[in-house]
C-alpha cells in the first residue's frame, strides 16, 4: 500500500490555489468553486483542495512537504511574502522543520529528514 494523496478542507479553493502555487506546487485539476488538485515538483504524490462549507475544529489538519533545500526555499517564499510560524529548526526526532498555515489555518511543515525519515536511530526493525 502506498499514500498517493490527501484533500484538505478549505473555504476559498480559489484563494488556496494561489496560496499553493506561490509554494511551488503544480495544479493538475480545477473545478471550481468546489475542487483542485496539485501534483508535489519530486515524487508522485499528490493532494487536491475540498470546498467545506467549515472548517473543522481543534488541531485540524498537520502535512508535511519534505525539501532537500529547505533554509534556501524557506528564504525564497519569505521574500514572495508567504509568513512563517517557525524558521527551520533542528528538532530532537532529527529533522530540520519550518513551520507555516495555509489561509484556513491547516498546519504545513517544511521539512527536511534525509535518512532520519525512514530510518531513524530509534527504528523498531
Amino acid at each position: 500500500m502506498n499514500l498517493n494523496q490527501i484533500t484538505l478542507p478549505v473555504l476559498d479553493v480559489q484563494k488556496s490555489i494561489a496560496f499553493y502555487q506561490t509554494l511551488g506546487f503544480n495544479l493538475i485539476v480545477e473545478s471550481l468553486p468546489e475542487y483542485a488538485r496539485f501534483e508535489c515538483v519530486e515524487g508522485s504524490s499528490t493532494f487536491s483542495l475540498h470546498k467545506v462549507n467549515a472548517l473543522p475544529t481543534g488541531e485540524g489538519i498537520w502535512i508535511y512537504f519534505e525539501l532537500n533545500d529547505l533554509d534556501i526555499r524557506v528564504i525564497e517564499l519569505q521574500k514572495k511574502n508567504i509568513e512563517f510560524e517557525e524558521l527551520p529548526i533542528d528538532k530532537p526526532w532529527l529533522w530540520r522543520e519550518a513551520r507555516l498555515k495555509d489561509p484556513d489555518g491547516n498546519q504545513l511543515i517544511l521539512y527536511k529528514a534525509g535518512g532520519n525519515r525512514l530510518n531513524p536511530p530509534w527504528r523498531i526493525n
